[in-house]
């Protein structure tokens, strides 16, 4: 069975699975008998570095979201870079979550993973190195950076996964400027303002939406309500996560919000001149670093 190790911070219990893509497995509250999942539980039998997908969240790195076909020229070295996921043409997420990451400290509250990449399919080598704190009263911090370890500049975007339950009554409460709208392959295409934009900065129901969609400007705060166990999670972020994606389509119970530091396709994007794209060119020696915080709110 593959390994796993748990944080722990008063009623709050974070689990990782460092070789399913240094995952988080689980992140939930323990209140007498009962158990709050803040994130969608990953069941500790099934942790499988092949299907990294069925985590609670997984880290996005060196990109975030889809690159057309696998293939762009930005950058100094072309990307030519193989599917990996069933079904898509477009390679996704990345590719630390789908290879196992080394362990380097570990103790009640604290882990921290690392990724050495060298260059090969993605053609640059770089480090990536998740820092997990969990503390009672803040929730779990996860500090995510990279380091440009090759001798060329690298095109570089980070971000993270995770999937929440969605149940009956579930909203969202975020604030985001505009959205990119996507042809029939989820890609980007557009600017938009959608008018359920404004509905969005003062909470809406999720069930209403039906989307897969990038958002610029993004608040780099929202909040989830549960309103069957009046129970709420936060997510806070730090610059340069000033993108958004929200993934809600109706037939599934849980969704994803995620925060990135580019829209999805970005470096094709970037080569035509389209702005409000996000990502940037790491320097060789070069670190970019990034932070998320989960916090658990539960009823007065």
């Amino acid at each position: 069975m593959t390994a796993s190790i748990e944080l722990h911070a008063g009623e709050l219990t974070a689990t990782l699975a460092p070789e399913v893509g240094g995952a988080i497995a689980r992140f939930f509250s323990q209140r007498g008998t009962v158990q709050q999942h803040w994130l969608r539980p990953t069941p500790l039998d099934a942790l499988d570095p092949a299907l990294p997908w069925t985590m609670a969240s997984f880290p996005l790195v060196p990109y975030s979201n889809r690159i057309r076909d696998g293939h762009s020229s930005y950058g100094p070295r072309p990307l030519h870079l193989p599917s990996n996921y069933p079904n898509s043409k477009h390679v996704l997420h990345g590719t630390g979550w789908q290879l196992p990451w080394r362990v380097e400290a570990h103790n009640t509250s604290h882990a921290t993973l690392v990724l050495d990449h060298p260059a090969g399919d993605w053609p640059y080598h770089f480090r990536a190195v998740q820092q997990f704190s969990l503390d009672a009263q803040t929730g779990l911090t996860v500090e995510l950076s990279v380091t440009n370890l090759d001798t060329v500049a690298m095109p570089v975007g980070l971000g993270h996964h995770p999937y929440l339950p969605n149940r009956p009554g579930t909203r969202l409460t975020t604030e985001v400027q505009a959205m990119w709208g996507g042809d029939a392959e989820v890609m980007p295409t557009v600017l938009q303002t959608p008018p359920f934009l404004d509905t969005l900065r003062s909470g809406i129901a999720l069930d209403t939406l039906n989307l897969d969609n990038n958002f610029i400007g993004w608040s780099r705060h929202a909040r989830v309500d549960w309103p069957d166990t009046g129970t709420a999670l936060v997510m806070t972020a730090q610059a340069p996560m000033d993108y958004f994606v929200l993934y809600c389509p109706p037939e599934l119970d849980s969704f994803c919000i995620e925060p990135v530091t580019n829209c999805t396709d970005w470096m094709n994007l970037a080569q035509i001149g389209q702005g409000h794209v996000g990502g940037q060119l790491l320097a060789p020696g070069e670190e970019l670093q990034t932070r998320m915080v989960l916090q658990p709110v539960w009823p007065i």
